[in-house]
């Protein structure tokens, strides 16, 4: 075969090679380029999102991992109410982080204070201006208080079911150890912990600043759930949960019987 013959032959060959190696470098190229895209959308916040942390001054990082706490076990067992700077100050990860969202939250209730405050001072005034011979109460339109019957009795005993970290457990705890006078005692116990970790109860009771001597007095009891929530509902009872035992009875109080 001539020179000629073999060079035409050898350009063949590399033309029909090329766009083999070319396909291949697009699709690798395509795959990345599709990754990038998708790690980069599954980062960015929508407008509504945006618009949300500008209104809590957070950034863009912090609003990412409040929308993960939510997403988790805190979006299960927290109200609605509660607010980024609350989740986050929650689930801070060192001190320094548990300081900034605290004073972040300790300025934004000041501020509220103040808000609600001239705004009332506002109302009064405009109640006198617009109405100057009116009463803003007519008392004698009042109806005659009716004598409330108390949900406790003193030999009633409260059992109480909650679980750590938990924001409304701990609003209704304060309530209950504020009547722990009117009642025989209050036996507390609490789900979602380990089967004989002692120490996380120890370590609830003196968060919630439960005096020693009401346990030793059996005032108070600290107990492991280890299902009884359960059995006494039926399956029904979610934490937090209160029932007065009255004699033989048992029955469920709501927040606002205490």
């Amino acid at each position: 075969m001539n020179s000629r013959w073999k060079a035409v032959i050898l350009s063949i060959a590399l033309v029909a090679t090329h766009p083999v190696v070319a396909t291949g470098l697009s699709h690798t190229q395509i795959k990345e380029t599709g990754q990038g895209a998708s790690s980069t959308a599954a980062n960015t916040l929508s407008d509504t999102d945006l618009v949300r942390a500008r209104i809590w001054d957070l950034s863009e990082t912090e609003w990412h991992r409040y929308k993960q706490l939510m997403q988790g076990v805190r979006g299960s067992i927290s109200p609605s109410t509660l607010s980024p700077i609350e989740v986050l100050g929650i689930h801070a990860r060192d001190e320094a982080e548990r300081q900034r969202y605290a004073e972040i939250w300790a300025r934004a209730m000041h501020e509220d204070v103040d808000r609600i405050l001239a705004f009332q001072r506002a109302y009064d005034a405009a109640g006198k201006r617009l109405y100057p011979n009116e009463l803003l109460i007519d008392v004698d339109r009042i109806p005659q208080k009716i004598e409330e019957v108390s949900a406790l009795q003193s030999t009633d005993r409260l059992l109480f079911f909650a679980r750590p970290e938990c924001p409304v457990c701990d609003v209704l705890m304060n309530k209950l150890l504020k009547r722990i006078d009117e009642v025989s005692g209050i036996d507390i116990y609490l789900t979602d912990i380990e089967a004989g970790d002692d120490a996380v109860v120890r370590a609830w009771a003196s968060t919630h600043q439960i005096d020693p001597e009401w346990v030793r007095s059996r005032r108070i009891t600290l107990n492991h759930d280890g299902g009884a929530l359960d059995k006494l509902t039926s399956g029904q009872g979610e934490v937090p949960y209160v029932l007065r035992r009255r004699g033989e009875d048992l029955s469920q109080l709501r927040a606002s019987d205490l």
